[in-house]
């Protein structure tokens, strides 16, 4: 080995010097810079509290003082007798009245000063001023002898000490916006700007609508005060449709569902310019509800405030993080810095001497790592590496014929002298292991593939493969093939009593029993759920294969022990109806030979079950007329050949359409087929959810069109379609329904969506999938409700929103039904649910309905199904038992 000179380089004080000085230099800049921003961030943080806090407490003001208007004009039209009198207030009462209005008054007095107090503790010389203001004007209307003059004084003095302090509240936001917060704390700081408005402008509403009724018992002049506030409470409820925190979007639905925001929306938002004098009661009730409202506005207020000085807090407290995240980051940097060039230093030169020790033991196997650049010191080892490469190239050769597959080399058996050459020949085996685990785990998923993990039996696909090779061979060789299709019964009632544990156990043991039933050669699998099937080659007689149907059918029978929940075993019984099917050609495919075996079986469930029936000429019959309707409606749907006519829904008491129900007609070959024929052939395929997307795109298109024409914007009748249990288990029924409102440009709230009972209870998916239209804003029906498996109990729990009465309840005339269907009628009221009932025929049933307070009907009786054109006449029209078709 030659022996090397030293190359030239940089001493190794000058690489220490700069590891250390330039990053720390770094660090301190940046660390300076971020100190401060996080400093001015957690600065601006607390302004945006204060502003916030500031802000609620004069908008919580300014409501208090225009609420105190309401009992100041209430007590000063109670001191007239003339204005008592054109108030409905007898002169018996009139003192009691007076009395209680002034009450009335000294509490809002008591309110407004404590608001006035809490806002001038934070909020400076707005609320200072509004106290004096406040004080000024109730003088004025205490002092005696005070005539309408004053009133008038009072009543636009308190309304502009509310604007006053409504507009330092909206300077406090605008303050909090200037700031520089996170998009959150601005988010959360517009909701307060939102809510305080709204505070104020329903505070104002009712004082400012009470004040020009009084106009005219009193004389009093209040100009065109009472429309400006309408419209100024008008435009703040819808500002806060802008709303973004959840929580207060859900308050504030709950807020305008109250019966006080309702009351008050009766009587005030639908009043005219020159409302006519209210009775005192009426006044009172309003005032109630007026101060409910106010209490609920105050309550948003409060949680759009914390929402606000939460995110304001959470900026804070990130800001402080990160400013000691930094001193504390720095700090380390630079002590890791110091001492790491420590280490470095110590470690090179106690180092440098057993570097070339380290280099000739690479030569001999021993793989050690050496630097082969940095000081000039360092650098005196780097000529040693020359004496590795030997060994190295060994290492290539084994490593090349790993990369080649071949594991069978000589080469990889030869290993190299020293520690490395160990790990290199136990890596080497490691990876033939590995190699050959994988093979073996392949052979496992590929069996895991065909075969059903809890019986072990051949899965559905590999069943199809099975009887398709059996099929093949069955040709060639000229022999028949048979399939036994095995559906069992009553197995989803052990389910629901036992558990399914128990029914894992009952497919178990029938899985057993079936393969022990077959012939030897013959394969049972399990194609999913109860469903099994028997492949039976070959075939030499089919009444032997009908007679083995039976023997399964019997052992089936048995009973199965099941596990209980107290550790013992519990029998439960189970049957099998079975279909049989051969093919003696072998020109069926796999599919097909199944299939008829499946309408043998159903067949047998239709004849009593527990019984085995043979696909024949007649079933063949049935399923090619089943194909061909099939073929035929996929045809009519595809081609534009369906229609909809739309039957109406009436309200109950006033007779008007509250909605329409599409249905679905198909005319072919000169025929309407009826819906019962062509509608379980669809809902065989996943045609039933081609058709249900279509009806619900036409039918929301239509009830567009109909608003369109008339000019309606909000409300109108609503539009049900029905959605079979298929479609709505489907993943795409979601998409469906959102793209049908899409087009249409329909409000969701418009759209009803039947579902059946049996569909609800069956299918967990379907109930998710509906969970997710309704919070669409779709509405939820449960069709033909009596007839399926929901209990009362189970009601509550599901996301719907109206029971559809069956017509067999409506129409029966024993008496215990009609019970029945009045208790329906309480129950989905209990439960907050409307009802409908359906098959409305004579005028005695909806007399009785009207009895029970039913709310809606639909029948022969108003009108028969209608084509779009007859129906949009109908749209917005009162109907009478004589308006019908009887």
């Amino acid at each position: 080995m030659t022996s090397r000179p030293l190359r030239a380089g940089l001493p190794l004080w000058v690489h220490l010097a700069a590891l250390v000085l330039v990053p720390l230099l770094g660090v301190a800049a940046f660390a300076t810079f971020l100190v401060a921003r996080a400093g001015a961030d957690a600065g601006a943080a607390a302004e945006a509290d204060r502003a916030v806090r500031s802000a609620a407490a004069l908008a919580t003001a300014a409501g208090a003082v225009d609420r105190e208007v309401l009992p100041m004009l209430t007590a000063a039209a109670l001191r007239d007798p003339a204005t008592a009198q054109s108030l409905g207030v007898p002169a018996a009462f009139a003192d009691a009245a007076l009395d209680s209005a002034r009450t009335g008054l000294a509490a809002a007095r008591a309110a407004t000063d404590a608001a006035l107090a809490a806002a001038g503790a934070g909020a400076g010389p707005a609320a200072r001023d509004a106290e004096q203001g406040v004080a000024a004007l109730r003088a004025g209307i205490d002092a005696p002898g005070q005539d309408l003059d004053s009133l008038a004084d009072a009543y636009y003095g308190m309304g502009d000490v509310a604007d006053a302090l409504a507009r330092a509240s909206q300077a406090a936001v605008s303050t909090a916006v200037d700031t520089d917060l996170s998009a959150a704390t601005v988010a959360a700081v517009a909701d307060v700007d939102l809510v305080a408005r709204y505070v104020q402008a329903s505070s104002r509403q009712l004082p400012q609508f009470l004040g020009r009724t009084f106009a005219g018992s009193t004389g009093l002049s209040t100009g065109d005060s009472w429309p400006q506030a309408q419209a100024d409470y008008t435009a703040a409820a819808l500002g806060l449709s802008g709303l973004r925190a959840p929580a207060l979007v859900q308050a504030w639905a709950q807020l305008q569902a109250t019966g006080a925001a309702r009351s008050l929306a009766a009587v005030v938002d639908t009043a005219p310019a020159d409302p006519a004098p209210l009775p005192l009661l009426s006044i009172t009730g309003l005032i109630t509800a007026a101060d409910e409202r106010s209490t609920g506005a105050d309550g948003l207020l409060a949680v759009a405030v914390a929402d606000a000085v939460d995110a304001a807090g959470a900026d804070r407290a990130a800001a402080d993080s990160e400013r000691t995240a930094t001193v504390v980051a720095g700090g380390l940097v630079a002590l890791l810095a110091v001492g790491a060039a420590w280490r470095l230093g110590r470690t090179v030169t106690r180092s440098l001497a057993a570097v070339a020790g380290q280099a000739a033991q690479v030569s001999r196997g021993s793989l050690v790592a050496v630097p082969v650049t940095g000081p000039r010191e360092v650098r005196t080892v780097s000529g040693a590496l020359d004496d590795a490469v030997a060994s190295l190239r060994r290492i290539q050769d084994q490593a090349a014929a790993v990369a080649r597959g071949d594991l069978d080399s000589p080469t990889l058996s030869q290993s190299l002298p020293g520690p490395l050459g160990e790990v290199v020949h136990d890596s080497v085996q490691q990876l033939v292991r590995s190699v050959q685990l994988r093979d073996r785990l392949q052979s496992e998923l590929a069996h895991q593939a065909a075969h059903d993990p809890l019986t072990g039996l051949p899965n559905r696909a590999q069943a199809l493969q099975l009887v398709d090779a059996a099929l093949a061979r069955g040709q060639r060789a000229g022999t028949m093939v048979g399939v036994l299709f095995v559906d069992l019964d009553g197995f989803k009632a052990v389910n629901d009593r036992a558990g399914h544990a128990a029914g894992d156990a009952v497919l178990r043991q029938v899985a057993a029993r079936l393969a022990a039933g077959v012939r030897a050669g013959d394969t049972v699998c399990r194609l999913g759920g109860d469903e099994f099937v028997a492949l039976v080659e070959p075939v030499d007689d089919v009444r032997a294969l009908v007679a083995l149907a039976e023997r399964l059918v019997a052992a089936v029978a048995e009973d199965v022990l099941v596990p209980h929940a107290n550790g013992s075993e519990v029998a439960v019984h189970v049957g099998a109806s079975i279909g049989v099917a051969f093919s003696q050609d072998g020109q069926l495919v796999g599919e097909t030979l199944i299939a008829q075996a499946d309408a043998a079986a159903y067949l047998a469930k239709a004849r009593g079950k527990g019984r085995a029936e043979l696909f024949d000429d007649e079933l063949r019959t049935r399923m090619a007329a089943r194909r061909d309707l099939d073929a035929q409606l996929r045809e009519a749907l595809a081609g534009g050949r369906l229609r909809l006519v739309y039957q109406p829904v009436v309200e109950v008491v006033s007779g008007e359409v509250a909605g329409w129900e599409a249905l679905v007609r198909w005319d072919h070959d000169g025929r309407s087929v009826p819906p019962a024929e062509f509608i379980p052939v669809a809902e065989d395929s996943d045609l039933i959810c081609d058709l249900d997307a279509w009806v619900l795109r036409e039918a929301c298109t239509q009830l567009s069109a109909w608003r369109a024409s008339r000019g309606d914007v909000d409300g109108g009748p609503t539009m049900s379609v029905n959605l079979s249990g298929r479609h709505l288990a489907d993943p795409r029924v979601v998409d469906h329904v959102r793209h049908a409102l899409e087009v249409a440009e329909l409000p969701a709230g418009l759209l009803v969506l039947e579902v059946t009972e049996t569909v609800l209870v069956d299918s967990p998916v379907a109930m998710e999938h509906l969970a997710r239209l309704r919070g669409l804003g779709v509405g939820i029906a449960i069709d033909d409700f009596g007839t399926g498996y929901t209990s009362i109990g189970q009601l509550g729990a599901m996301p719907v929103d109206t029971l559809k009465i069956d017509r067999s309840f409506v129409a029966s005339e024993d008496p215990a039904q009609r019970s029945l269907v009045t208790l329906m009628i309480q129950t989905a009221h209990i439960l907050g649910l409307g009802v409908v009932a359906e098959g409305v025929e004579r005028v005695s049933q909806l007399d009785d309905l009207r009895d029970d307070r039913c709310d809606r009907a639909q029948g022969y009786l108003m009108d028969r199904p209608l084509e779009p054109a007859d129906a949009f006449t109908r749209y917005g029209a009162v109907l009478s038992p004589s308006a019908g078709v009887s």
